[in-house]
Formats: structure tokens, sequence, C-alpha cells
């Protein structure tokens, strides 16, 4: 089993402290280096119109499969202080899912904590958090390299992660509704009203 480096949650200030520093605005973003298949089926919101490779198998899944959901959308990674937010984003997706919500993690060595395989990746987070929301192959998520959707994300909301766990949500039409730092974890009592908020519209 794997287990989460002690040295990683040891070092769980040092991560905030490199966040602050992290922090500048986006930049303007060229085209993705081809990340992510672009797809165009009716009535899927431009935001859903790209095709990820699955993480654990890495086959195409289209995310306008989840048209008409609520989306929460966190990039990741194993040895950070906020890796531990995976038992909450778990536990969101076990709570919401028969209501909607569909949790879509995009792990990233952005920051230089994701330096594993992808079977490596899915493997530490099935035997050490039991995660089972869906997740993606490895990518980056800021700056010229990012993942097409997270070039979307930028644009629309003006912020580009500045840590790992950032998280973007999405609502039912396939719009962003919000962002929301590293520093917010899964249960905090703000982040869930706006999401029961958005798993209550129709």
């Amino acid at each position: 089993m794997v287990h989460i480096p002690q040295l990683a949650l040891a070092l769980a200030a040092l991560c905030g402290l490199a966040m602050a520093q992290a922090q500048t605005p986006p930049l303007p973003m060229p085209a993705s280096k081809g990340v992510a298949v672009a797809a165009d089926p009716a009535g899927c919101a431009p935001l859903l119109q790209h095709t990820f490779a699955r993480l654990q198998d890495e086959k195409p899944q289209a995310l306008c499969q989840y048209a008409g959901k609520v989306l929460l959308v966190v990039n990741t990674a194993s040895f950070c202080g906020f890796t531990p937010q995976y038992k909450g984003l778990e536990a969101l997706h076990a709570r919401y899912k028969d209501r909607g919500l569909v949790v879509l993690g995009f792990p990233s060595n952005d920051f230089s904590q994701e330096s594993g395989s992808n079977q490596q990746i899915a493997e530490f987070c099935e035997s050490t958090f039991g995660v089972k929301f869906p997740m993606f192959v490895k990518s980056s998520v800021r700056g010229p390299d990012a993942n097409p959707l997270y070039k979307q994300l930028a644009a629309q909301s003006g912020r580009s992660p500045a840590w790992n766990f950032h998280k973007y949500l999405i609502g039912r039409n396939g719009r962003l509704v919000d962002t929301y730092g590293s520093m917010v974890p899964p249960d905090n009592p703000a982040f869930v009203r706006d999401l029961e908020k958005q798993l209550a519209a129709k």
C-alpha cells in the first residue's frame, strides 16, 4: 500500500508559502499541444467540448458525458500538504453524486509535487484515499502548456491555479460559477452552500 510521505505532510506550511509566492496573474496562453482532443456533440456546452484520457487506463473520455451535471474541477498532486483534500473530495463525490455532482481530478506536476507515472498516481489515489471520482492523465494546468479545459477556465475566471487543489465550480448549464483556492477545503461551509445551490438548480 502506498502512504503519503511524512516529509510531504511535514512541509505543509512550506507548501502554503510557496503557493503564495506562485500567485501571479495568468499570462496569455497559446493553443494546447494536444493533451485533449476537441469534441463537438449537439447540446454540449463549449467548456465541456474536450476529450481526455482516463487516468487508470488512458482510454479517451469525452467531458460531454457530464453535460447537465454540476462539476468540480480540481488539479491534484500526491506530494503536497493539501493532498489530504483527496479525502474530502471523495466524501463530496459520495454524498452528492446521486444529486448530480461529478468531481473531476486533473493530476499535474506544475508545482513539482506529482512526479509519478499515471499508473503510480492511480494506485496512490485508490489505495490511500479510495478515490472513485473520475480522474485523468497527468497534464499541465497553467501557463502556455495548460490543457485546453484549464485554458478556458483561466480565460473565463481570470485565475489560473496558484497551487495544487485549486477548484473550479461549473453549473449544470456548463458555465463557470466560481473558483476556490487551495486553502478552501472541500468541507468549507461557504463552498458547500455554493455547491448545494448549484445542485438544486434545474
